[in-house]
């Protein structure tokens, strides 16, 4: 395995939050994408729900280097995903894997009793991804980088 990160969701202020991070930690962010980025046919990551004028802009994904081996990862969460902010957790785990092998492994294990949100795919954005909630109803992201993708 080669890290495992903090993902923190946020209730549309997500780019607000990281820009602060990012001054508190310094830094510069290695990915940015917003939630209008995602394919509106893609099946990997999309096709989960529809999304709102207003959230296109927001943050689907963005990425902080804190440290020499960690990451701080966010998302501004949008409304077809029902979150509660009063009440469910705001943060996933997410692990950075050395193979796919290792990432269908893990998602396979740690999704035993619990369920798989989006199975592992290859992702539109490059990476073999998936989401789950374990049994005891922690959040995870599970994915392997192509070493060889350009950010």
């Amino acid at each position: 395995m080669k890290s495992i990160n903090p993902s923190i969701a946020f209730d549309g202020n997500a780019e607000e939050a990281f820009n602060f991070y990012r001054s508190v930690f310094g830094g510069e962010f290695t990915a940015v994408m917003r939630w209008k980025d995602m394919p509106k046919d893609e099946e990997g990551c999309g096709g989960m729900g529809e999304l709102a004028p207003d959230e296109m802009e927001k943050i689907m994904h963005i990425s902080l280097p804190v440290g020499k081996n960690n990451t701080l990862m966010g998302n501004d969460t949008p409304k077809f995903m029902n979150a509660n902010f009063d009440g469910e957790s705001r943060f996933n785990i997410a692990i950075d894997t050395e193979s796919k092998a290792e990432a269908d492994r893990l998602f396979e294990k740690l999704s035993e009793g619990g369920n798989k949100v989006m199975p592992m795919d290859d992702a539109f954005w490059g990476d073999y991804f998936g989401m789950l909630v374990d049994k005891f109803g922690i959040q995870w992201m599970i994915g392997y980088s192509n070493e060889q993708r350009e950010n």
